[in-house]
This record gives structure tokens, C-alpha cells and sequence, in this order.
């Protein structure tokens, strides 16, 4: 009889019994995939031994498409028709998209489904997320192929400073490929998993990711199986491609070319050979970067030094983005024990020097800084995939929430519901009431940002809550409820309490932040407190003029009668003052007006206290009332 392998309890499943699930890192430059085979997170290679998978995607004729190396080999003789850092252009609209993608790709507007950006190639029109589920699948056939049989599902890992719209796009790419999504996961967090993991440490860590389109700087502290993220921050629009375009164009004007004198071919070459040169100047110190311009062959000797000057503004910003990220923490540099190093562009000798000269230590290079991120990717898809389950293997993610999620109040203004840095999954709740007597319904208006004007934020969505039972101004409870989860994706809903009317929306948007946008948005937010806090304070007076201007003259269309005709000119005359200044800009104007008029309004209001005790008790005897 043959023998059955059982697990004690607790223990991870036997091997017959492992669920298969991979960790993919689907990067701008390069993608890989990666799975935990005997305890030991390993990358999986292709038939020809190669790990990395060139995010490129070419379109031929028929159709069909080559990707990966294949499609790269057709970059320079058919640029338009091949791909390549489709990642930038996730979740996005035309007008969002940088000169760079306008200019290489034939970009539409889509005429259907929101305004995410499309790709017009030979073989169709395409949208990034259909481009990405190429390179998704890919993969997929790799890990199936490698270890033989189907897959449970994948965790994929975004930057951490995607929006909604970007990791939403992600999600649908994995689907398009026939992927199940266990989690997205940021990849500063699935480094230091990785690092964590591997290594055994402990303390306050940042991560410093910089990748082929975007620059992520995260603080993580590790304790003890606990990854708790305290702040996030980075750039949507900086990563080694921007690199590789500085050398390009420092190469083009050493040789006297202008850059529009280049044909589509030629620019691709030159941008291929900008990225090549970039790689070999860590180890050497000085470069020919050989280009054709207008069919004549150019040389140019490229040096380390002349490099790092023409790239220390990129550089900078990562720097400036760290420090945000460590006021977030309420940290100094000194509290960093160390600096985990991800991405194939921190192998740049400039990058590497200023980040020690500016955390006064050396960062942590043991992992491949290529690899780093779907190693850890992989270790918690084994874990979602319910292949740790043995004693010591509990380990906890706790990510953070990148931008303030809020509401549009009255007046234009945004309150924040879910604060930026908040640890996610999360769900935060609060309530509002009705502006008008009688009013049955509610726009929800969703906001993402740091201002506190919704037209400084970013719109998510919008949606109505009705069948609000008719109630007078602020007698309605209103309790909308916000809930990310552990992915980052939002969904929110609005509740009527005394009758339980709900409405509610998952909020997926169609395209994301513009380049830049996250930082920037952070950025205003810091220059712009005081004004911002005027603004508010300002348009918050003007909703409480208009509130109470409301009320008064509901009021005296209903008890007019209990005044002399003297008291009704002075209250109506308070009415205009307060009118008069809610149109002007000085919100201590309006509260003064306001304040008037609530004391000239006084003896009204008693008085129509007194007249509805009075009909409440008419016809009443004194044992009913007791």
C-alpha cells in the first residue's frame, strides 16, 4: 500500500500539495517573475537562462506580437509599431502623457470607456493595459512552463506612488492576462521584504527605489515579522529612462545636432545606445557613444564625470524626495539604519554617492537591485498563497496610503477623510448633514490630495445618495464611509441613518495623476498651508452666511406675524449686511455680520419657541402632557 504524506498541523502543506504562486515585477525597463522553490525565493529565467523580460511589446501586420527581446530587436526599424515603457502611460489621459510618449507613439483619446490614453499601432488600436497584459503573460507561460503546472495566482508590484486609476489598470492587465491577483503590493515594501526576510533586521529602513520610469523613497520599520510603512513619497515621472534621455541629448549637443534633425528610427537607436552607454559608465570611466544623424555616423566620448553633471538635477530630486519622507516620519537621518537600494538605475556610481553622502552610510546593495522586488513579491505570494503556515514564518505587511482621500463639502472645500500615510487596508467613516429644509439627496463628490480646495485636488468620482426622507437643514445624518483595501484600491459609501437609505461606489477611475502630479500636489499643499487655511476659513464663513440667511427668512415666512413691523425692517436689514459681506474676501467681516444678525434674531427665536410650546400644549389637559 502506498504511503500518504499528512502535514502535522500548523505546517506548510506538503509538496504535493504547494499551491503555485509567483511574484511579478512588472517594471518599466524590465519585468520578472519570481517564485519560492524549497524555502528559497529564486528569480525564474526564460528557456535561454535570461531573468529579465525588456518591458517591450511590437505589433506586427497580421496582428500578432512579439515581446520581450524579440520585440526590442525591432525598436530601431519600427519605433511607432514597438512599445516600451508602457508602465508611464497606465491610468492615464492624452493630455497627461509626457512630449516623450507623444512624440514616439501615435496617441488617441479613446472614444469609449473614460479617457484613457490608446496606442495606434499596425496592428490596431491598443490601450496600455492591453499592452501590459502581453508582457503579463508572458510571464505567466515562463513560470507555468518552469514549474509545470497552473498557477493559484500572482502578487504584482506597483510603485507606491500609483493612484487609484494606475493601480486599477494593473489589475485589469493581470486579468486581460489570466492572472489571479493575490495582492498589489508597493515594491519598496516587497524589497524590504526581501532584505527582511533574507537577512533577519530590524529598525527604521528606506527604501530607494529608482526604476526605469518612476522613483519611489519609502521608511519602513521591521520588527520582528512586522513591515510597517511610516511614509511613503517619490515621483511619477523620474526613473533611468530620464537618465538615459539627458545622455542622449548630452551626446547630441557635443556633436552640434539638433534633436528634430533624427528620423523615428534614428532616435530609437540613439535612445538604445544612450541606455547601453549609461550601463557600461559604472564600471568605466569614459564611453563612445557612437549615433547616426540624418544618415551621417557621429562619435562621441562620454565621461563618468560629465554624466553625473548633466544628471545631478534628476538626482537631486530623489533626494528632495527623501527628505519629505522623513519630516513625514517625524525622523532624522541619523534614526535610518539602513538604505535598501532597488531598481537597475541605482547602479549609477553618482546615484549611489550622493545617497551615502546624504544618509552619511553606505546603502545596502547584497540583493541584485533588479531582482530585489519580485523576491519579495514572491515571498508574499507564497505566504497568500497559504505555503508558510509554519510556526516563525507569520510576517506582516502594513503599507501606507500615499495621498489624502476626502469629500467635497459646501463651499468648494475638501475634507479629508482617510489622511495621507494612513496604514492601509483602512476604513474611516464620518458624517454630514443636508444643506437645505426638505432636501431628499446628496451629491458624493470623491477627492484625492493634500489642499483644501476641491478645485486644487483630484476628482475620483462621483455618485448620489437619494431617497433622503425630507428633514429641515442639518437635521439628517449622513455617514459616508471610506474603505481602501490592502491593495490601495477605494471604495466608498454614503448612508442615511434614520431610514438606512445607502448608496455607494467602488471607485474605478479610467485614468490617473498626470506626470509629476503626486509631487506636486504634496508640494503645493506645503506652500500653500496659510493661504489654503484663509481660503478655507473664508469659504466656510460664506456657507454659514448663506446658511443662516436661509433659516432667518424660512423663519420669517413662517412667524412673521409675532413681530412689529419695526423688528422685521431691523432683521431684514441684517439679512443685507450679512449678504453684503459674504460677497467680499474678509471671512472676520462675515462672521461679525453673521454674529448680528444671530443676536437681532434672538427675541424671534424665543418668540417662536413660545408660539409652538403654545400650540404643542393647545386642547392638552395637565395628566396627558405629564
Amino acid at each position: 500500500m502506498a504511503l500518504l504524506q499528512i502535514s502535522e498541523p500548523g505546517m506548510a502543506p506538503a509538496p504535493h500539495q504547494r499551491r503555485l504562486a509567483v511574484g511579478i515585477d512588472l517594471g518599466t525597463t524590465n519585468s520578472l517573475v519570481a517564485t519560492v522553490r524549497s524555502g528559497v525565493a529564486e528569480v525564474l529565467p526564460d528557456e535561454e537562462g535570461r531573468v529579465l523580460l525588456p518591458s517591450a511589446v511590437h505589433y506586427r501586420e497580421d496582428g500578432s506580437a512579439s515581446i520581450g527581446h524579440d520585440a526590442l530587436a525591432q525598436r530601431a526599424s519600427d519605433p511607432r509599431n514597438t512599445i516600451v515603457s508602457v508602465k508611464r502611460l497606465m491610468g492615464r489621459s492624452l493630455d497627461e502623457v509626457g512630449d516623450n510618449a507623444a512624440s514616439r507613439y501615435d496617441l488617441v483619446d479613446a472614444s469609449t470607456g473614460g479617457r484613457q490614453v490608446r496606442l495606434s499601432t499596425r496592428a490596431g488600436v491598443k490601450t496600455p493595459v492591453e499592452v501590459s497584459a502581453e508582457i503579463l503573460a508572458t510571464l505567466r507561460q515562463r513560470a507555468e512552463d518552469t514549474l509545470g503546472d497552473d498557477l493559484v495566482g500572482a502578487v504584482i508590484t506597483v510603485p507606491a506612488y500609483f493612484d487609484d486609476a494606475q493601480r486599477q489598470a494593473t489589475k485589469n492587465a493581470a486579468q486581460l492576462a489570466g492572472i489571479t491577483v493575490l495582492r498589489l503590493l508597493n515594491e519598496p515594501t516587497a524589497a524590504a521584504v526581501a532584505y527582511g526576510l533574507d537577512n533577519g533586521v530590524e529598525g527604521v529602513y528606506a527604501v530607494y527605489d529608482l526604476g526605469g520610469g518612476t522613483f519611489d523613497l519609502s521608511i519602513l520599520r521591521l520588527t520582528k515579522g512586522v513591515f510597517e510603512v511610516l511614509a511613503t513619497g517619490g515621483d511619477t515621472a523620474l526613473g533611468g529612462d530620464d537618465f538615459d534621455a539627458r545622455l542622449a541629448d548630452l551626446a547630441l549637443a557635443a556633436a552640434g545636432v539638433a534633436p528634430d534633425a533624427l528620423s523615428d528610427a534614428e532616435h530609437a537607436r540613439l535612445s538604445a545606445r544612450a541606455r547601453a552607454v549609461k550601463e557600461e559608465l559604472s564600471d568605466a570611466s569614459i564611453v563612445d557613444l557612437a549615433f547616426e544623424a540624418a544618415g551621417v555616423h557621429r562619435h562621441v566620448p562620454v565621461t563618468r564625470d560629465a554624466f553625473a553633471a548633466a544628471t545631478a538635477d534628476l538626482v537631486a530630486r530623489t533626494l528632495d524626495a527623501a527628505s519629505r519622507s522623513l519630516d513625514d516620519a517625524k525622523l532624522a537621518v541619523d534614526d535610518i539604519v539602513g538604505i535598501v537600494m532597488v531598481g537597475g538605475a541605482t547602479r549609477m556610481p553618482q546615484v549611489r554617492a550622493a545617497v551615502e553622502r546624504h544618509f552619511g552610510k553606505p546603502p545596502l546593495t547584497d540583493l541584485d537591485p533588479d531582482r530585489v522586488v519580485a523576491l519579495g513579491a514572491a515571498l508574499q505570494a507564497d505566504a497568500l498563497a497559504g505555503n508558510r503556515a509554519a510556526d516563525g514564518d507569520e510576517w506582516l505587511l502594513l503599507d501606507v496610503l500615499p495621498l489624502s482621500l476626502g469629500v467635497e463639502t459646501m463651499g468648494g472645500l475638501a475634507e479629508k477623510i482617510i489622511p495621507r500615510n494612513s496604514t492601509i487596508p483602512v476604513a474611516r467613516a464620518q458624517e454630514f448633514t443636508t444643506f437645505k429644509d426638505g432636501q431628499t439627496a446628496m451629491a458624493i463628490h470623491v477627492v484625492q490630495g493634500e489642499r483644501e480646495l476641491v478645485s486644487d485636488c483630484r476628482s475620483l468620482a462621483r455618485f448620489e445618495l437619494r431617497g433622503i426622507p425630507p428633514m429641515t437643514a442639518g437635521a439628517a445624518r449622513i455617514r459616508v464611509t471610506y474603505q481602501v483595501d490592502a491593495d490601495g484600491l477605494l471604495s466608498v459609501s454614503a448612508r442615511e441613518t434614520t431610514s438606512n437609505v445607502e448608496a455607494g461606489i467602488a471607485v474605478k477611475p479610467s485614468f490617473g495623476l498626470a506626470d509629476d502630479e503626486v509631487a506636486r500636489m504634496l508640494q503645493d499643499s506645503f506652500g500653500a498651508a496659510d493661504s489654503d487655511m484663509r481660503v478655507r476659513a473664508l469659504r466656510e464663513q460664506q456657507v454659514e452666511a448663506q446658511r443662516m440667511i436661509e433659516a432667518t427668512e424660512s423663519a420669517l415666512a413662517a412667524d412673521a406675524a409675532l413681530l412689529d413691523d419695526d423688528e422685521i425692517v431691523r432683521i431684514r436689514c441684517r439679512i443685507d449686511a450679512v449678504r453684503r459681506a459674504a460677497i467680499g474676501d474678509d471671512h472676520g467681516a462675515i462672521k461679525d455680520a453673521i454674529d448680528a444678525l444671530s443676536h437681532g434674531t434672538e427675541r424671534f427665536a424665543e418668540l417662536r419657541m413660545d408660539a409652538s410650546v403654545r400650540r404643542a400644549l393647545t386642547g392638552k389637559r395637565l395628566d396627558e402632557i405629564a
